[in-house]
């Protein structure tokens, strides 16, 4: 490595992980909780020390900065984008994050709800980490590694890139995005004003990885009217949509096609939400594969149990309604390869073996490039995120800012 960095990136991090920004998937607002503009505003006050002065926050939640260029060369601007919202699957309120120094191995037990073990031998990459520093939370909360590690990373690279302007990039944008953990990240952002050519997400586990596929996604609303009558008379009258809704659930494949039987690239069909009384019930699915057409087999299947149920209640009937959520980013991705290439030249040069993969899920990459944003995901260490277990290494972090001025500095040379 030509240059030595001298690292911000736990300080930041354990400062960024103390707010609380959970999200909230009922809220009807962006961003989701206005407890997340905290962070923002704090985000913003950094980034102006660093010497970013375009740095700003706007009213959805958004932060946008500017590291400019030192190059005379024409060189495509380039977006490194985190979100700053926690998991609503896991309290992100009094985090106390803890520094585990020079892991030697065996169990990491969570003072504060000793029932909370880090275990290797459920937690296999902590086995990589010998001799390195450990952050988790205290046990009651997670740590929120899910993506203030991103966070963290990229403004310390940003430092660093500031400090020593002899290194040569383009304008590299920064956006730090709100509500990315309910699929509302960038509902709101302005890529004119954002003004990047191409896009990377620091939000992936394992350092080394780059995802350049996500699943595709649909959401399904089965909306069942049933017959009410008074209990005490309903013998021959009654179809209850309760009960309808739960024997569609109780017909779904159960070895093949749920989250709890399926892994690599196997899709599945998941109920998530289910509410209603005898007249009248929903129940709320997520369908995820990686190609549309199978998508679209699998939401047959459901309808196929769905009217197979209904058969048997001749007075109810029901609603199936589709609505797309986001699609796989390769499709845009492979239209523009160098995007992916440069990444995993940047995580050679780091020092670490580039692993590219698949994600069975989502990232505000999947919808920016669809935007006209192409926006792969790279490493930001995290490991066991929505969970009290959450835990990311201190030097995976480091190899994450490292690849990042990298990356930097390989757009410039290719340009």
């Amino acid at each position: 490595m030509p240059f030595k960095i001298q690292h911000t990136v736990l300080e930041r991090f354990l400062r960024y992980v103390k707010i609380d920004t959970q999200s909230d998937p009922e809220s009807k607002t962006t961003p989701s909780t206005e407890k997340q503009k905290n962070l923002g505003k704090l985000l913003v006050k950094e980034l102006k020390a660093i010497g970013l002065a375009d740095a700003k926050l706007d009213k959805h939640g958004y932060v946008y900065a500017t590291i400019p260029s030192t190059s005379r060369k024409k060189v495509p601007a380039i977006c490194f984008c985190s979100h700053m919202d926690t998991s609503p699957d896991c309290s992100g309120e009094n985090v106390k994050p803890m520094v585990h120094k020079n892991y030697r191995g065996g169990d990491i037990v969570l003072p504060d709800d000793p029932t909370q073990v880090l275990r290797p031998t459920e937690h296999p990459h902590l086995l990589e980490q010998i001799g390195n520093d450990i952050v988790t939370a205290s046990g009651t909360t997670l740590l929120g590694a899910d993506n203030k590690a991103g966070l963290a990373e990229i403004v310390d690279a940003a430092k660093f890139l500031v400090d020593h302007p002899e290194i040569k990039h383009g304008d590299l944008k920064i956006l730090f995005t709100p509500d990315e953990e309910i699929g509302r990240g960038v509902d709101k952002v302005d890529l004119k004003k954002l003004g990047a050519t191409y896009g990377y997400t620091v939000d992936g586990e394992k350092a080394g990885s780059i995802e350049d596929e996500t699943f595709s996604a649909d959401g399904v609303l089965i909306t069942i009217h049933g017959v009410s009558a008074h209990p005490g008379f309903a013998k021959g009258k009654m179809e209850s949509a309760i009960k309808i809704a739960g024997e569609i659930i109780a017909a779904l494949p159960k070895k093949e096609l749920s989250p709890e039987s399926t892994e690599g690239r196997g899709g599945f069909i998941h109920p998530v939400v289910m509410e209603g009384m005898v007249e009248k019930a929903s129940v709320r699915f997520i369908i995820r594969d990686f190609t549309d057409e199978k998508l679209v087999e699998h939401e047959e299947t459901l309808r196929k149990i769905m009217n197979k149920v209904l058969k048997n209640y001749p007075n109810s009937k029901a609603d199936f309604k589709v609505t797309e959520q986001y699609r796989n980013m390769k499709k845009v991705l492979d239209l523009h390869p160098q995007v992916a290439a440069n990444a995993v030249e940047a995580i050679r040069r780091a020092g670490l073996q580039p692993e590219q993969s698949s994600i069975r899920g989502g990232t505000d990459g999947s919808r920016l490039s669809f935007m006209g944003l192409p926006c792969p995901n790279i490493f930001a260490g995290e490991h066991a995120f929505h969970s009290k277990l959450e835990w990311v290494s201190v030097q995976d972090m480091e190899k994450a800012v490292q690849t990042l001025v990298h990356l930097a500095m390989i757009w410039e040379e290719k340009a």
